[in-house]
C-alpha cells in the first residue's frame, strides 16, 4: 500500500511534505521540482509515479492534488543554471525553491532519492520514494505536469525538435534534429550529445547559453 509510508510518518509529525523533481535526463529545458503537503490521511484516486500514467491521467490527476493539498510549491531552475553548475546541483536548488514557495511550513519532509544539501530542515531521502509514498508520488505528478506544460510551449518557439513529445529527452528523433539544425537556445550544452551536434556548425552560429 502505497501510503504505508506516509500514514507512519502522519502519526509523528504534524505536517508531512514529500518532494520530487522531473527533468535530470533531458537535453532541454529546465529541471522541475514541487513540494507537496497534503492532509493527514489524505487518499488520491489515481495517483501513482508520474512516468506510470498517460499525460492525461497526470493531468487529472494534478488538478485533483491541487485541490486536495494543504500546500504545494514548485522550483524551477533553467537550462543556463544547469550549465553553469551542472545538474544534481541545480535539481538540488530546484528543490529548495520549491520548498521556499510553501505557504506552510512542514514539520518533516521526504525526498526521491537522495537527503538536499544543506537543507535545515528534519528530511530524509527515501530511495524509489515515488513508489513507496503517496506524497512524494504527488510531488512527482505536479513537477512533470508542469515541466511538460513548459517543454509545450518551447516546442511552440523552437519547432522542429519535438520537445511536445520527447520533452528534450534525447530520443532518435531528437538527436536527429539536433544533427540536422544544431542546438536550440534552450539545449543544455554540458550534455555530451549537445556539444557534439553543435561541433557539426561554425561557431559563429552557436553561442552557448543564448538568452531564453
Amino acid at each position: 500500500m502505497r501510503n504505508l509510508l506516509d500514514r507512519k510518518l502522519w502519526k509523528l509529525n504534524r505536517l508531512l511534505c514529500g518532494i520530487d523533481e522531473a527533468g535530470r535526463g533531458p537535453l532541454a529545458g529546465p529541471v522541475v521540482a514541487a513540494a507537496v503537503i497534503l492532509p493527514r490521511n489524505c487518499t488520491l484516486p489515481g495517483a501513482d509515479d508520474s512516468k506510470s500514467l498517460t499525460a492525461r491521467q497526470r493531468a487529472v490527476v494534478f488538478d485533483r492534488i491541487c485541490a486536495r493539498a494543504l500546500a504545494w510549491g514548485l522550483g524551477i531552475v533553467n537550462h543556463r543554471r544547469i550549465d553553469q553548475v551542472n545538474i544534481r546541483r541545480a535539481s538540488f536548488e530546484a528543490m529548495h525553491k520549491a520548498l521556499q514557495c510553501l505557504a506552510l511550513h512542514p514539520d518533516y519532509t521526504i525526498v526521491d532519492g537522495f537527503p538536499i544539501p544543506g537543507l535545515a530542515l528534519p528530511h530524509e531521502g527515501i530511495v524509489a520514494g515515488d513508489a513507496r509514498s503517496l506524497t512524494i508520488a504527488a510531488a512527482s505528478i505536479i513537477a512533470k505536469v508542469t515541466r511538460d506544460r513548459i517543454m509545450d510551449r518551447f516546442h511552440d518557439r523552437f519547432p522542429g525538435y519535438g520537445f511536445d513529445q520527447n520533452r528534450g529527452y534525447g530520443t532518435p528523433e531528437h538527436l536527429q534534429a539536433l544533427v540536422r539544425l544544431g542546438p536550440s537556445p534552450i539545449h543544455r550544452w554540458s550534455f555530451a550529445p549537445v556539444r557534439d551536434a553543435a561541433s557539426l556548425f561554425p561557431a559563429a552560429l552557436l553561442t552557448p547559453g543564448r538568452q531564453e
